[in-house]
């Protein structure tokens, strides 16, 4: 058996599922045999679902994709505020669309935020 070393770098709050030590720096991640990417990023505690966007050696990637040896592996979150539809290789669709939740306590506010969509019609 080989041993293997890729590259990893998690964005955003793909963080909070990884240790302290391995949170917003390029970190090393050694591996045996054949490893797709999407088992390496689950073997990290990170979720695939949680994840929008892989790029290996800054091309765009799918979670079938094979890791090699001396790979540089950026992983994002789903984006809110960037078009990342022509890069995205993960998902034909964007994973979520940007959406809020009013407890009900905050009931006036809610109503304050639909005057202006009833008034438009």
């Amino acid at each position: 058996m080989i041993t293997k070393t890729a590259y990893f770098r998690f964005y955003a709050e793909l963080n909070d599922f990884l240790p302290k030590k391995q949170r917003c720096v390029l970190f090393p991640l050694t591996f045996k045999n054949r490893q797709t990417v999407k088992h390496l990023i689950e073997s990290l505690g990170v979720p695939h679902p949680e994840v929008d966007l892989i790029l290996v050696n800054s091309v765009s990637m799918d979670f079938s994709y094979i890791v090699q040896d001396q790979d540089v592996i950026s992983v994002y979150p789903v984006f809110e505020s960037f078009d990342i539809s022509a890069e995205n290789k993960l998902r034909p669709e964007p994973l979520r669309e940007p959406k809020f939740v009013l407890d009900a306590h905050l009931g006036r506010l809610a109503a304050y935020l639909f005057v202006p969509q009833r008034l438009c019609g």
